[in-house]
């Protein structure tokens, strides 16, 4: 039986499992109703292409999404082969998350993300043109292409329907989305309220398209650590967020945590960071903290805080399981 009203409900699985685990997790998220599974490509540990593949194999309905990969180290010739690829093995059922990455990682690995709006205007404006089935010539800042087109020989001609969803954080990439593309994937560890000025931003963006608010799709990451034991539930989401606010400063400003709490976690862990310097860590991070930018608890009060995004403006949870999966499906369940 249904667990939840919340009518739409989507996966996220990032490289806390083995990939077959995910697998078996994204049929079982099929099953029981959930709309998408979400892969996630963020530190230097699992690729969001090869997971997708995988997850769209061994469903049939289910739609697959990139949370989020980044339009920097794919040249874009590739990029939009590597989509028509993952189409070809799951037709319209495809999402393309994309963003603008993030530093350290990004500088660590030689890469200048300078102009991070026109990079990424650039790769979406090509990225559209290709799956239409264009023959595209394009001179940019940051994309030259001459004569290129997707050469299918053998398969299928038809334009390509794969959404581009921009995983947005700053203010201007957030108004940017509501303007050029087909929504946002709203950030995690960030309260209900943070969805209010990104809400009010991509309104922005679409008019300045012609559009409004209503024609973006807005699903939201959100943290759900569920478990039976509210305090061992607090503890499960605990060890995510220290490590996230630690190395992912752009998160930490957007949840509106405290410079000192940041400050505290990160001269204790490493990079990468151990999992006893995550424990050790752990203390600095406090419980109504957790519960202000997560969904954790039982079962009860995890669905009553992904109502709180959604009455925010979150069209979808996209619901990262800490700890039981597939009790966390249940939990969400809408068949």
């Amino acid at each position: 039986m249904p667990q939840t009203d919340i009518p739409r409900v989507a996966l996220y699985l990032q490289d806390a499992h083995p990939i077959r685990d995910g697998m078996s997790y994204a049929q079982y998220a099929e099953q029981r109703g959930f709309e998408a599974v979400w892969q996630a490509e963020s530190r230097l540990v699992r690729d969001a292409i090869v997971p997708m593949a995988a997850f769209a194999a061994v469903t049939e309905r289910l739609h697959v999404g990139s949370g989020v990969i980044n339009n920097w180290t794919r040249n874009i010739g590739l990029l939009a082969a590597t989509f028509l690829t993952l189409d070809d093995l799951a037709p319209d059922r495809i999402i393309c998350g994309i963003g603008a990455w993030w530093d350290p990682l990004a500088k660590n690995v030689g890469i200048d993300r300078r102009k991070p709006l026109k990079a990424m205007r650039e790769t979406i404006e090509i990225l559209r043109k290709l799956w239409a089935m264009e023959n595209v010539t394009y001179h940019g800042e940051f994309h030259h292409v001459n004569g290129i087109e997707l050469d299918v020989v053998h398969g299928r001609r038809e334009p390509r329907h794969i959404p581009i969803m921009i995983g947005a954080t700053g203010d201007q990439m957030m108004e940017m989305t509501g303007e050029i593309a087909d929504g946002a994937v709203l950030n995690y560890c960030v309260p209900p309220e943070y969805n209010d000025k990104a809400l009010e931003l991509l309104d922005k963006g679409a008019r300045r398209a012609g559009r409004t608010l209503d024609d973006l799709d807005r699903p939201q990451l959100i943290v759900c650590s569920v478990h039976e034991d509210h305090a061992e539930a607090i503890r499960g989401a605990k060890r995510l967020l220290t490590q996230y606010l630690a190395q992912q400063p752009h998160i930490a400003k957007a949840s509106g945590v405290g410079p000192d709490v940041v400050q505290n976690i990160q001269s204790i862990l490493g990079w990468p960071a151990t999992k006893e310097q995550i424990e050790k860590a752990m203390v600095y991070v406090p419980d109504e903290l957790v519960l202000h930018i997560t969904a954790t608890g039982t079962p009860e009060e995890a669905r009553a805080k992904v109502k709180e995004y959604l009455k925010r403006g979150a069209t979808c949870p996209i619901l990262y399981p800490l700890g039981d999966v597939r009790l966390m499906i249940d939990t969400f369940a809408t068949r």
